[in-house]
Formats: C-alpha cells, structure tokens, sequence
C-alpha cells in the first residue's frame, strides 16, 4: 500500500494542498468543526479531511458545496492559489498510461 512517502515532492505547496489550507482556514475562521462543515456540505468527514490535506481532488460540485457550507463564493477557494508555476501541476494518470 503506497503511503505520503511515495507521494511527489515539489519545491512550492502543491495546488491541492493550497485549496485545502484555504478550506482549513475558512473552517476555523467560521468556528466549524471538521465534522460539522461535512454535515452542512452533506459529505462525509473523512472526505473533507483529505481536502484538507491535499489528499483530494474534489470536483467542481464537491466545491460548489463546500462553499455553501462555508458561505463563500466559489471563487473565494481558488483565489488565492498560487499558479504561477507548473512545478504545481497535479501529478495524474493518462489515459492508457500504465
């Protein structure tokens, strides 16, 4: 089972651990708990904490969510990634790629 050490290590913050930071601080500013932002996104919390942890790469409905249980716009996430470089590309699999 592959574990965080076989994850890519990148010299700036990858993009999904920014949006996590973003959802964490926007969490606590609000004084949710993990459990409660879940319930009010109707997702599990073990799902939001893999956001969190930039272990997630949540979809446009997965946002468009999580920004109604944080009553923010959805561009209020993304804003202030940082994506000036592609050493933050989200390392993924091709189609046919082995």
């Amino acid at each position: 089972m592959a574990g965080w050490a076989s994850r890519p290590c990148f010299t700036r913050m990858d993009i999904r651990a920014q949006l996590g930071e973003t959802v964490r601080k926007l969490r606590l500013a609000r004084g949710l708990s993990l459990e409660e932002l879940a319930f009010r996104a109707g997702m599990d919390y073990t799902y939001v904490s893999g956001i969190e942890r930039g272990l997630r790469n949540p979809s446009l409905a997965v946002l468009i969510d999580l920004s109604r249980a944080l009553e923010v716009h959805p561009a209020d996430l993304l804003r202030t990634l940082d994506i000036s470089s592609s050493a933050n590309s989200v390392p993924r699999k091709r189609a046919g790629s082995k």
